[in-house]
């Protein structure tokens, strides 16, 4: 029953983040310029065809990574809390968890503790501009980070609470959590677009 549940619960967290990225690579095919236009612009010179964009690819690489940190990281539930724990058989703490999580992405090598995370890796997010596979820190205890989660998605987060609980989902909507929040950070390879001049 709990794979059952875990089954369902990746496909409704990853199917959109693959539709996300279908529509953006939908959006971005290829348009004919009207039959007036000469194909340069104003300022620069540059051809119509002498741009190209790595928008699609970029976008679902980003989907993909998404999708496969927080497959990783929801196949955990029901894993219980270890403290120094890094995987599933041994059982997690909030950063082994998440260090799990993101061990197939190669561009990402995530410090140990979540301290640690907080003040090295990725770069900052506004809370209101959060998205799934960031990173959330709270002050749990004392006046600096000492716990990390993983964003779901609609103020969900997964993470591993602390001894004697286990893996598991929760949501920043909780008082708890929102006046322990302290910031996020986004450690996944941006999703910018990059351009490429080609010379005619």
């Amino acid at each position: 029953m709990r794979s059952i549940q875990q089954t369902w619960l990746s496909i409704c967290l990853c199917l959109p983040l693959a539709v996300a990225a279908s529509h953006s690579v939908a959006s971005t095919r290829y348009q004919p310029l009207p039959a007036h236009a000469s194909g340069h612009t104003a300022a620069s010179g540059v051809t119509s065809g002498s741009v190209s964009s790595t928008t699609p690819a970029v976008h679902s690489e980003a989907a993909k990574n998404s999708s496969t940190v927080l497959g990783r990281a929801v196949n955990t539930l029901g894993v219980r809390y270890r403290w120094g724990g890094s995987s599933p058989e041994k059982g997690f703490d909030c950063s082994g968890l998440v260090r799990y999580a993101f061990d197939d992405i190669d561009s990402v090598d995530l410090s140990r503790t979540s301290n640690a995370m907080a003040r090295t890796d990725g770069k900052k997010v506004a809370r209101n501009a959060l998205k799934p596979g960031d990173l959330l820190f709270f002050n749990i205890r004392g006046g600096r980070v000492n716990h990390v989660a993983i964003y779901l998605g609609n103020d969900r987060f997964i993470h591993a609470p602390r001894r004697g609980k286990a893996v598991t989902i929760d949501t920043l909507d909780k008082p708890y959590w929102k006046t322990r929040y302290a910031l996020a950070k986004r450690v996944l390879p941006s999703t910018e677009p990059q351009l490429r001049v080609t010379a005619r």
